[in-house]
């Protein structure tokens, strides 16, 4: 909603353009462009304008198993006071979905509670968009940012009375979407700058988990750096994911990608090659051991770059699996490679990206980062994977 916009105007407006739309006859306007990708989206997937909502349930066990995995227990407290003036009134609904779109917490008047109990909205349901269409819960996991959907941006009839404005909450360690706030009402009680302040208690809900994470690694940094004094030669401390807490004759770094699970005492890390690692309370110490070479044969490489997804790329070889989001730009390089066999040169890459062959030299840098986090996977002249690496690309 913008400022100044009559809300039962505009709901008139979108009721003609979702009935127009839904018949396919010409709307009188297009639906906003998160709206019409959304409902594109849920229709490939099948579902219904009828659908009355969400097909299951899950029990009470199964959501406390949830709550636990979800890692948003620690902010649950944190989001209901920085959202309170929006459901102090009694009109709108709090909820915690998890990154699948699970309702998992929900808070609010007996009276708007009872409204969504015949919607469905209901802890253990979920409303991720194949399962209810279009809703500020499933669309901000699919857009992968803040939305507010009002009245009839709803793709279920049924949720046309309705108003949600959803926020996802991403982990600071890692970057992935941990799960959505959500508040909920009825249409009427929309309001221009409620998508501002989820977003805004979103944010401050990652600034705690980032808080808390760096704490973790402040007390784990207290045993791992007396250790770390202790040992000869290129050394580091490492907490389970990856976080560099203490480090001995090595440059200084924050992170390194982490094989899961690690099942041996050596593994093949990419930014440092062989590794002897031994586990210490709450962490890893890692001394670099070999080349920072790997043998390709046998490993697997799966770019994922489909939209509504942070692109990623997942390698598999004989040491484990790792897995490391990608900046866009290292996402976009790695699927030119993978799409030409036999390899692109700086200057058909530079094309491909710029439509200007001569940025050769911005390219080879970009490959140059992109190399060091997955070393000995792509080689040089032309900039191909290496023999025996198999690639899958995800569109």
């Amino acid at each position: 909603m913008a400022f100044g916009e009559d809300p039962r105007q505009y709901a008139r407006l979108l009721a003609a353009v979702y009935d127009a739309t839904m018949s396919g006859s010409r709307p009188p306007a297009r639906p906003r462009d998160v709206v019409g990708e959304s409902w594109l989206r849920v229709r490939a997937a099948g579902v219904v304008p009828d659908a009355d909502g969400p097909r299951s349930v899950l029990d009470t066990l199964a959501v406390e198993r949830r709550r636990e995995a979800s890692g948003l227990r620690a902010v649950v407290d944190d989001l209901a006071a920085g959202l309170s003036s929006l459901t102090a009134d009694g009109d709108n609904i709090l909820v915690i979905a998890d990154r699948d779109g699970t309702v998992l917490w929900r808070s609010g008047s007996s009276r708007v509670l009872s409204h969504a109990d015949r919607l469905g909205f209901v802890q253990g349901a979920q409303w991720g968009e194949k399962e209810v269409g279009t809703n500020a819960i499933g669309t901000a996991l699919a857009a992968r940012g803040p939305v507010q959907i009002f009245s009839a941006e709803h793709y279920a009839r049924s949720h046309h009375g309705w108003t949600c404005t959803g926020a996802p909450i991403r982990d600071p360690r890692t970057g992935h979407i941990l799960g959505v706030v959500d508040v909920s009402g009825p249409a009427a009680t929309v309001h221009p700058t409620t998508l501002a302040l989820v977003a805004a208690v979103a944010g401050l809900a990652e600034s705690r988990l980032r808080a808390d994470h760096l704490l973790k690694l402040d007390r784990l940094r207290t045993v791992a750096a007396p250790m770390i004094a202790a040992m000869s030669g290129p050394r580091l401390a490492v907490d389970a994911e990856g976080w560099v807490v203490a480090v001995g004759d090595l440059a200084p770094r924050s992170r390194i990608t982490l094989p899961q699970p690690i099942t041996g005492p050596s593994v093949w890390l990419p930014e440092l090659g062989e590794c002897v690692v031994d586990r210490f309370p709450g962490g890893w110490l890692i001394q670099p051991g070999g080349e920072r070479v790997v043998s390709s044969a046998g490993v697997r490489v799966v770019i994922d770059v489909r939209p509504g997804r942070d692109p990623e790329v997942v390698v598999t070889g004989s040491t484990g699996t790792w897995r490391r989001l990608l900046p866009p730009r290292h996402a976009q390089i790695l699927a030119l490679i993978a799409r030409a066999g036999e390899g692109r040169s700086a200057a058909q890459i530079s094309e491909a990206l710029f439509g200007d062959p001569g940025r050769v030299v911005t390219v080879r840098a970009e490959i140059s980062r992109l190399r060091r986090s997955v070393a000995g996977l792509i080689v040089a002249r032309p900039y191909r994977f290496a023999d025996g690496v198999s690639v899958e690309l995800l569109r």
